[in-house]
């Protein structure tokens, strides 16, 4: 990363903008709240699909594998048949989930202002 990418949204090496481009879904974010909520125990995949009401079963897999290849979620299978498939949170994903939680807490101050202005605007 060059020094000038550091804060710099529009520069593609910007740490801000790479972690977004990750993390920035809704599913994301309600995986990772999930996990921490049942930190240090595992989840199962099919616990996780009924906890995130609208979630198909791929957005589901998709995300838990993004997660877990960028180590912010760690995978357990069982081999049963059919297998069983526990998830949790990395250490690296706790520290996220601290971030997340702050955007949860704007979202709930400020979201009703949000929808005000929208509504003001004619959209």
């Amino acid at each position: 990363m060059t020094p000038s990418a550091r804060g710099d949204l529009f520069d593609p090496a910007c740490p801000t903008r790479r972690l977004l481009d990750r993390i920035g879904t809704k599913w994301t974010s309600m995986t990772v709240k999930i996990l921490a909520e049942a930190a240090p125990d595992e989840v199962r995949f099919a616990d996780l699909r009924r906890r995130i009401p609208g979630v198909s079963q791929k957005m589901l897999s998709v995300t838990l594998q993004s997660l877990v290849r960028d180590g912010l979620v760690s995978r357990r299978v069982e081999a049963t048949v059919p297998p069983k498939v526990h998830y949790r949170l990395t250490g690296l994903g706790a520290s996220l989930e601290s971030a997340l939680a702050v955007l949860r807490t704007w979202a709930e101050e400020h979201m009703a202002e949000v929808d005000r202005a929208n509504q003001e605007s004619g959209r």
